[in-house]
């Protein structure tokens, strides 16, 4: 996965995150900024999860999402 790819096509990908985690609001959407790691330490503190627990939540996220396969459509 290219998160620079992602981080440039962000606002596209917000509505995707809101479906996951819909306690995100869009002022903490627009902080993230498309930035994996600040994605999931947001996961981590607003839900009390262990940042393990964040990073499988992502990572099934992009799965779910075929992230990989959208970006290389993109580009």
């Amino acid at each position: 996965m290219n998160w620079n790819q992602v981080q440039g096509n962000w606002k596209q990908f917000t509505g995707k995150i809101k479906e996951k985690w819909g306690d995100m609001t869009d002022d903490e959407l627009d902080r993230i900024a498309g930035k994996r790691d600040v994605l999931v330490g947001h996961i981590q503190e607003k839900y009390g999860i262990a940042q393990e627990e964040a990073e499988e939540q992502v990572k099934d996220w992009e799965k779910t999402n075929k992230l990989e396969e959208w970006v290389d459509s993109k580009t």
